[in-house]
């Protein structure tokens, strides 16, 4: 991948699920709403000054959210951060990079 490309889409790994599962109490309080599901299903990443994470999360039986997440580089900045987010997505939508 050269850097600042995205990756191609990816099925989600449990490592991805870890980063999801991190970012959802930023998530949950920006939209202002718990979601009985947050299941990362793909993703993408870009190389930027760490790793920028495009996730799309099965929030609901039929319902989707896009996330952007940066992990940023060891050692000073190791939790992810929800950088952006697209809501009303369904299991079609392609996951771009935005």
């Amino acid at each position: 991948v050269v850097p600042g490309d995205c990756s191609p889409p990816r099925p989600a790994n449990p490592e991805v699920q870890h980063i999801t599962n991190k970012v959802k109490l930023q998530f949950e309080v920006r939209v202002n709403w718990k979601p009985d599901l947050f299941n990362a299903i793909i993703y993408r990443t870009q190389v930027v000054a760490g790793i920028m994470y495009y996730i799309k999360v099965q929030v609901a039986d039929s319902e989707y959210v896009h996330l952007k997440v940066l992990l940023g580089l060891p050692p000073n900045d190791e939790c992810p951060a929800l950088v952006s987010f697209q809501t009303g997505k369904t299991r079609d939508d392609p996951l771009i990079c935005f």
